[in-house]
């Protein structure tokens, strides 16, 4: 397919980008804190953090890397915390030393941190204290070496109190010596490390920056393996998407950080992107606290706004939301999940600001397709990035025609490298000359606009979040009262869709409560069915699979 799109591209926003015009993302760091080292790069609980301060911690970070832990290049370290100043100072830390970053929700469960763990091989962990328990009861069962504990205290300056060194009591408890190296305050580390040199570390735009878990049809959740040229790629494609509103602006943007920053969206559009830019990013560490957030918001005068439609919406249902002042707000831009129409309408009735909609997946690094600044909602997703393809496919890899619907397919600079030791996995999902299957089923029309109609996957997506109905299944499966289940995604108003569950009983006492409580112990709250159905018997097909899209053409019929 010709590239129809270029057509319809702003004016001065290239065809192409140089995705090694940077060799890591960490030189996009250390040029970024040259440039801008009195500007102040995140804010947290009223604590300023600047370029030059980011710098410096993050050195620590690094040299106490190499010569406390004594990890080397290619090694996997694990961040699990919510937004603190301590994420972008032990990430920025680790990629300086060369290390892989592996991020991890601080709400997964026992199982599902151990997977990781040990599918990672992470050696080292910064964990947050309120979530050491979950990493205490898997932790003998891991490679990790190196333990550091953190809490909402540190670098803010509030108390520290006891808690963190009552977690790493219990920490050395759960580990036999000879298995744990150690277990720290991050804060010690950092105190450690400034006192010792930074090696330098040759990093290139091949080496892995990020092992980002994502999941599939199977339901094992996998690591996308990213390089830095990934990184840079996808930092740079979105720079050159706002050239005309960077030139147009001077000073220094202000940048909500709600998105949690081990989730790709923000990771990259959030942090990476204006890092680049020398942009504040003001981190929220508890967005569901919407009273709060509202409050936090009338502190700054916030001109960039990225979120997932939940967030938007529950926004504009907050008491005293209406009265922020968005003089400053240029950018609002929606992802993770589809953007209704009725909230971007909202949005914009009650900001003055377009809430515009863009595209990606975690394979993506993560955007692929984004609205072009300005342009009014239009229920699409946009228009390929610079460097970007899309292709649409049907089931065997042929490409369509325009306006006809089929597999959204992407290649670009920012397509990972494939899935951490799966290569049966990678050759799944990768076509001929680097082509992707996304698994999102959709038409490009005329004038390069992207549409989604429907995703091939049965993926559940909960407020931005991949839920697998495998992994869902499995957990609910093992409740010895349960003969059968199917999960799918119900649509749900606050959160876009939520996790239903179609149950076949044992036995006949068995309640919707049980089902969800059981699921409670093992999953991920976004992961926990919010519906439960059940039923004789299940539809299958003649070798016994569970029809899945029977059950949500049910469902109306039940609601």
């Amino acid at each position: 397919m010709d590239k129809i799109w270029l057509k319809s591209y702003p004016q001065g926003i290239p065809a192409e980008i140089d995705p090694e015009s940077y060799s890591s993302v960490a030189e996009i760091f250390s040029e970024a804190c040259e440039r801008f080292p009195n500007r102040v790069a995140y804010t947290n609980f009223g604590r300023d953090l600047t370029f030059g301060q980011l710098d410096s911690m993050s050195r620590a970070f690094a040299a106490w890397i190499q010569k406390e832990a004594h990890l080397v290049k290619g090694d996997r370290i694990a961040l699990m915390m919510p937004n603190l100043l301590q994420y972008p100072v032990a990430m920025y830390g680790a990629l300086r030393a060369g290390l892989v970053v592996v991020n991890t929700n601080p709400l997964y469960t026992p199982r599902e941190l151990e997977h990781q763990l040990k599918d990672s091989g992470a050696k080292a962990i910064v964990v947050y204290e309120q979530a050491a328990h979950v990493l205490e009861q898997c932790l003998s069962h891991t490679d990790i070496q190196h333990v550091l504990i953190t809490g909402v205290g540190d670098l803010v300056g509030f108390p520290r109190g006891n808690l963190i060194n009552f977690v790493i009591r219990h920490v050395h408890k759960q580990v036999p010596p000879y298995a744990l190296s150690s277990a720290v305050r991050f804060v010690d580390a950092l105190e450690q490390g400034k006192w010792s040199n930074l090696d330098p570390v040759e990093i290139g735009p091949t080496d892995l920056a990020f092992l980002q878990y994502t999941g599939g049809t199977t339901g094992v959740s996998k690591g996308a393996m990213l390089t830095h040229r990934n990184m840079v790629a996808n930092t740079v494609q979105t720079h050159v998407w706002l050239k005309d509103f960077l030139r147009d602006r001077s000073g220094q943007q202000v940048v909500v950080g709600a998105l949690p920053l081990y989730h790709i969206f923000a990771l990259t559009a959030i942090s990476l992107v204006w890092l680049h830019e020398g942009g504040k990013v003001v981190l929220i560490t508890n967005p569901r606290d919407m009273p709060k957030f509202v409050a936090e918001l009338k502190r700054h005068r916030v001109t960039i706004f990225y979120g997932v439609n939940t967030l938007f919406n529950s926004l504009l249902h907050t008491a005293g939301f209406d009265s922020v002042d968005f003089s400053g707000l240029v950018s609002t831009v929606a992802g993770g999940m589809a953007l209704q129409g009725a909230v971007a309408e909202r949005w914009k009735a009650v900001t003055g600001c377009i809430l515009s909609q863009g595209w990606g997946l975690t394979e993506t690094s993560p955007v692929a397709t984004t609205n072009p600044r300005g342009v009014d909602f239009n229920n699409s997703i946009g228009l390929p990035m610079p460097s970007t393809e899309i292709s649409i496919r049907d089931d065997v890899g042929i490409e369509l025609p325009v306006g006809d619907i089929g597999e959204i397919c992407v290649r670009g600079p920012q397509v990972m490298a494939g899935y951490w030791q799966r290569p049966d996995e990678t050759a799944a999902v990768m076509l001929d000359e680097g082509w992707l299957r996304t698994g999102d089923v959709g038409r490009i029309e005329a004038d390069g606009f992207v549409y989604i109609e429907d995703r091939k996957k049965d993926m559940i997506l909960v407020s931005g979040f991949n839920v697998y109905p495998n992994e869902v299944e499995a957990v609910i499966s093992r409740h010895p009262s349960v003969l059968e289940v199917a999960a799918i995604a119900q649509p749900d108003e606050r959160s876009g869709e939520c996790v239903a569950v179609f149950v076949v009983r044992k036995d006949p006492t068995l309640t919707a409560e049980d089902v969800i409580d059981f699921a409670r112990r093992e999953l991920t709250n976004y992961k926990v069915p919010r519906h439960v159905y059940f039923r004789d018997e299940l539809p299958k097909t003649n070798v016994g699979k569970i029809l899945r899209r029977a059950l949500r053409d049910a469902l109306p019929t039940i609601l």
